[in-house]
């Protein structure tokens, strides 16, 4: 009302003259760019759908031809103009998840997994699919295939370290299975995105986790394949995701086209060109995912075996694990990429004593797919990832944040760290790491119980509905309905391939030449976006109405109330694993006891160093620079690895009785001189070492008998103190 009453009836002529010109043009370039969207899936489609990637690459190995076969591929990706990689350097090997939709998504932009790669020098391999499975094909013939794609990138590369392997969103929990299973053949994995405690979440962050309470089980995943011939279409997974968030899907997306239709229209046809290309699993796979994992939450469990009888056990892993996740990510949050961690170990030293190395990184609003695509996470995260692997496998076993941050010009030693960030691995404990998302365990039993029900739903359907439905649906049947889905009859809806789409390009053309665009006060422009602003938040009311709904229902049905009493859910994992891991410590203790005093100057320097960093609270990528510039020759660096390896262990038992007995293994005034200078100047704690009314320089003085202050300049003396 005040707006229109600042406006004269003239001008508000004008206004809407203009404002029908322009929308005008407007609803003609977006049907346009629906029509170039849909002949570029066609086109896609028609050519087999291969990957997405913004480099160009070479085929090294299709599985489809192996003596047990998959739709696997493994590529090369070829670096491109001006850039040069070492074949000396440790290989990148990326492998991208298959949900739904198609490969590419880790490479998909210049500024991407493999970018950042390539541009640090390494030869970067990718591993891919096609569109449809091969008949038969389980997921533990994709992970031989895997297996044997990491093999062959090693052994192209004779010389390097072993492969560094990435495993994006649902590739993320294949790769620690694989870890698991053939440790031997990969150095560090990261784990992007990818859900490996399924129970996890919040009702706000992760609404989709009950929706295999909603449907009853997996059963319905089973149908789907049924339904299909014996395949299930990734359209189904596309959905659920869209489902999530239906503003977005119903009305942000296009409508973000639509009102920046001159500039938008590159970018989205860009993303789409991915996100419209469904791909295809084998009912035996899609059964298996929702069974071991979404709703059996078996992963970390151990109760995971494959067709020859190995079980996947995660304490089996050797490799440095490192995993990024998200607080704005709605498919994975942090719980369920984290607390797999709590489940599997118990205790910290539990971790150390493996000799494992665990890394996380947490982003504080990026989306799920923005973890793999998103220019500035690739720019920064995923680059700062690829600068430190060395340094990662370098860390004394034990759980770390790492944390990146923006270089400030009077950091110490900043002209040792590259580039704008500065990197540090903050130590952690699995209490501190609980913190993370403290109130996301409560409800877990719930699932416990749903779980239960699947199962026994699942062998209702199978012996009765399944034989009547594999009967009579062919895989010529289910090929047809694919084709004839709501997507692929949209997309040929839209295309040239529909007479009515015919001249929508030539008005289109005309548009651009005669283009008008509304000025930014145009009266009925405002109404447009304040109108799109009430039906967004429509939808997102909707949203959160029908995700508590669910929640509450899930929860009356199978809880104890409900279906819990008489399927009553099984004890937390984490509960027996914490008193196991409690009661191993108190073992170890005892076992550990002469090992206080044992040794000698590589002993005492480790763990004077392990402490140091405890002391720092982690350590820096600044630490790992300098230590690289001292010499050590009397050392030898297995037996080093051995030490640190071995007083970190000692520390997480009984810190104050490594500390204490420390001089017994610094045996003279001179070695332990030596050691404090070198640990103090690694660590960057000189400063604090030299006033001696630190408590770490009085704890250093009554513990080694040192004398750590270094003489002032008389001139400075009245403000330093007297040394």
């Amino acid at each position: 009302m005040t707006q229109t009453s600042l406006i004269s009836p003239l001008a508000l002529l004008d206004h809407a003259w203009e404002y029908w010109i322009d929308t005008t043009q407007r609803s003609t370039l977006f049907l346009d760019v629906m029509r170039e969207r849909s002949n570029i899936a066609i086109e896609h489609a028609q050519h087999g759908k291969p990957p997405l990637l913004a480099f160009d690459y070479e085929l090294l190995i299709d599985a489809r031809s192996l003596s047990v076969p998959c739709n696997y591929m493994l590529l090369r990706v070829l670096p491109s103009a001006g850039i040069n990689t070492d074949s000396n350097k440790r290989p990148y090997v990326i492998i991208d998840p298959r949900a739904g939709h198609g490969a590419g998504i880790g490479g998909f932009k210049a500024d991407s997994q493999v970018g950042v790669a390539l541009r640090a020098g390494h030869p970067v391999y990718f591993v891919g699919f096609y569109p449809d499975p091969v008949p038969g094909q389980r997921l533990q013939d994709v992970m031989q295939a895997e297996a044997l794609f990491i093999e062959e990138v090693a052994k192209r590369h004779p010389q390097a370290s072993k492969p560094c392997v990435i495993g994006n969103c649902q590739a993320g929990w294949a790769v620690a299975g694989l870890a698991a299973l053939r440790p031997e053949i990969m150095g560090p994995i990261v784990l992007n995105g990818a859900p490996l405690s399924y129970w996890a979440g919040s009702d706000e962050q992760n609404p989709m986790r009950y929706a295999g309470g909603v449907n009853g089980g997996s059963w319905m995943a089973a149908l789907s394949a049924d339904l299909g011939g014996g395949v299930f279409d990734g359209a189904h997974l596309v959905k659920n995701f869209e489902n999530l968030n239906p503003a977005n899907t119903l009305w942000s997306k296009p409508y973000h086209l639509y009102a920046n239709i001159d500039t938008e229209a590159p970018r989205y046809l860009e993303f789409e060109r991915w996100w419209g290309g469904h791909f295809r699993m084998t009912g035996d796979e899609i059964e298996a995912i929702v069974n071991q994992l979404f709703i059996g939450n078996k992963l970390a469990s151990g109760q995971i075996q494959t067709a020859n009888g190995d079980k996947i056990d995660l304490h089996k892993i050797t490799s440095p694990i490192i995993v990024f996740a998200s607080w704005g990510d709605d498919i994975t949050p942090p719980a369920q990429a984290l607390n797999w961690i709590i489940d599997l170990y118990g205790h910290e030293s539990a971790i150390v004593e493996e000799g494992q190395i665990i890394v996380y990184l947490l982003h504080k609003d990026v989306g799920h797919l923005g973890i793999f695509v998103g220019g500035k996470v690739a720019r920064k995260q995923h680059a700062e990832l690829v600068n430190v692997m060395e340094m990662v496998e370098s860390l004394p076993p034990g759980l770390y944040e790492m944390v990146i941050d923006t270089k400030t010009a009077d950091l110490a030693y900043a002209e040792l760290e590259q580039g704008d960030y500065t990197v540090s691995f903050e130590t952690r404990t699995i209490e501190q790491l609980r913190l993370v998302d403290p109130d996301t365990r409560s409800d877990e039993a719930v699932f416990s119980t749903v779980a239960q029900v699947s199962e026994i739903n699942e062998t209702i359907y199978k012996n009765t509905l399944r034989p009547v439905l594999q009967a009579v649906i062919t895989p010529e049947m289910g090929a047809w309905s694919r084709k004839l889905s709501p997507s692929a009859v949209k997309n040929y809806a839209y295309s040239d391939f529909n007479p009515l789409m015919a001249g929508i390009a030539n008005q289109a053309e005309q548009v651009r030449q005669a283009r008008q665009v509304a000025s930014e006060d145009n009266f009925f422009r405002g109404l447009e976006q304040q109108a799109s602003e009430m039906i967004m938040a429509s939808l997102n009311s909707y949203r959160d109405l029908r995700n508590a709904a669910s929640s509450s229902y899930v929860k009356t049905l199978y809880g104890a109330w409900g279906l819990g009493a008489i399927f009553p859910p099984a004890a937390p994992l984490e509960e027996a694993v914490r008193k196991q891991a409690e009661q191993r410590l108190d073992t170890l203790k005892t076992e550990a006891e002469p090992e206080f005093e044992a040794g000698g100057f590589t002993e005492g320097l480790a763990r004077l160093f392990i402490l140091a960093m405890h002391h720092s609270g982690g350590i820096e990528r600044r630490s790992f620079l300098i230590a690289d510039q001292i010499q050590l020759p009397e050392i030898d660096p297995i037996e080093w690895r051995k030490a640190v390896d071995a007083q970190t262990l000692l520390i997480s038992l009984d810190a104050e009785r490594a500390m204490a007995s420390l001089p017994k293994l610094l045996k003279n005034l001179a070695e332990r001189k030596r050691a404090v200078e070198i640990v103090t100047k690694v660590t960057m704690l000189t400063p604090e070492l030299e006033d001696p009314s630190s408590p770490l320089a009085i704890k250093a003085k009554e513990l080694l008998g040192i004398k750590t202050s270094r003489a002032k300049p008389a001139a400075k003396a009245s403000k330093t103190g007297d040394a």
